[in-house]
């Protein structure tokens, strides 16, 4: 079953990314410095892979005045993220559905956190050049997820699911999750990454976020 149609995965997802990503509240603070170098006080931010709601709430509380679309393939996770929001809920459209939902904008700056692991190399391509052509010239794009180098890549794995131990994962479950992640998703090692960002039409991208598996990138329109 997919894990984010899944409504007891569902239901547990917010306690995932503190334990499974090393200073996931420092990374979301760090996206919040970064966006807000771009972002007038009203401005617009395209977040995809907006499901769980849990960036979208930690900016739209620093932000009063901006305003957000998010997209997320999963009804479930949209709704999650809609309870997460509560009484912000008004100020962020969530479309279902992926980048393609989303408006044309154009959009101040963008984000995607924990979400282009799972995309395939050419479709992530391709969604990189759409939130491109959806952002004003100069505007800033965010992105952290797993990216992983060949050499040394089951250690890197096996560090992954030993931080998530530390943090109070079950050692079957970090082992599983450890297997499933090196077994299912689209790994790229971050040097391809950076490469699709400027592929897809973006300049000065420069790395700002490295933690055991994830890597953090900010670049420009």
């Amino acid at each position: 079953m997919d894990p984010f149609s899944d409504p007891q995965a569902v239901a547990a997802y917010a306690d995932g990314p503190p334990r499974l990503v090393p200073g996931f509240r420092d990374l979301q603070r760090m996206a919040l410095v970064l966006l807000s170098e771009s972002m007038p006080g009203d401005g617009r931010l395209l977040v995809v892979g907006a499901g769980g709601g849990l960036e979208l709430k930690v900016f739209a509380e620093a932000r009063p005045g901006w305003r957000f679309d998010g997209v997320d393939p999963s009804a479930a996770m949209l709704d999650l993220a809609r309870r997460t929001l509560g009484p912000l809920a008004p100020r962020a459209r969530l479309h279902r559905g992926t980048v393609d939902a989303a408006p044309d904008g154009p959009f101040d700056t963008a984000i995607s956190l924990l979400t282009l692991h799972f995309v395939p190399e050419a479709e992530r391509l391709r969604t990189l050049r759409e939130i491109r052509r959806r952002l004003r010239p100069g505007g800033a794009l965010v992105v952290a997820h797993h990216s992983v180098p060949e050499a040394g890549r089951a250690a890197w794995l096996a560090r992954f699911a030993d931080f998530a131990v530390a943090s109070g994962v079950a050692p079957d479950r970090a082992r599983a999750m450890r297997e499933g992640v090196g077994a299912h998703l689209p790994f790229l090692t971050p040097e391809r990454d950076e490469a699709l960002i400027r592929e897809a039409g973006f300049s000065d991208v420069a790395l700002f976020y490295a933690a055991f598996t994830f890597r953090g990138w900010l670049a420009r329109a």
